[in-house]
């Protein structure tokens, strides 16, 4: 299945001043669109251009790296848009949602903390992670392109926590962004659509 950068959800001027217009023309036009055309070339090399996204990212993760990074990201990314909406972020979740924030990660403030210390943890470029794995939610980091897929959990939630995501409207200072993010960004219906997914 070839590789399509999608639409962005939005308008590039909807999530400001959280996150720019210039931040998205860059990270969706530029950044996606080259995961997208490596990924597409590097699947044809590799004769797995037939298979769906996620076969792509599980089959090469540790066996052809060039493959794996860009078809993680795009991945990542598809997904990464549609977690961010104007007006997001903020305490009211779903109750399905919230009912399992509380049971598995000690309540929302809890979960606000530790996930944005994930973020704010990971060395270097990457992401910070809410999964949902043997039927319980989880907060993960991941390297580069990587993802919960390749460690047996379905990712419901994820933020990139690479420099391009945040260094125009954030410079260095990452806990900021990640902060914007939770309170400010984050789409619950699509992460709820996602966990109730993952959870069937």
């Amino acid at each position: 299945m070839a590789f399509e950068l999608p639409e962005l959800p939005y308008a590039y001027e909807a999530l400001q001043p959280f996150m720019s217009k210039e931040t998205l023309e860059y990270h969706h036009d530029k950044h996606h669109k080259a995961y997208v055309d490596n990924g597409n070339k590097l699947a044809a090399e590799a004769g797995m251009d037939g298979l769906s996204l996620e076969e792509i990212v599980k089959q090469s993760y540790g066996k052809n790296q060039g493959l794996f990074n860009n078809a993680g990201q795009h991945y990542n990314h598809i997904h990464f848009w549609k977690w961010m909406k104007k007006d997001g972020g903020g305490k009211s979740l779903p109750g399905a949602l919230q009912k399992a924030i509380d049971s598995d990660l000690g309540g929302y403030d809890k979960f606000r903390a530790d996930f944005i210390n994930a973020g704010t943890t990971q060395f270097g470029s990457g992401w910070a992670w809410l999964s949902v794995k043997d039927g319980k939610l989880e907060i993960s980091k991941t390297p580069n392109g990587e993802n919960p897929l390749v460690h047996g959990a379905s990712p419901i939630l994820g933020v990139d926590v690479w420099e391009h995501s945040y260094y125009i409207d954030y410079r260095n200072a990452r806990p900021k962004y990640l902060e914007a993010f939770v309170d400010s960004l984050i789409n619950w219906d699509y992460v709820l659509e996602m966990y109730e997914a993952a959870s069937k």
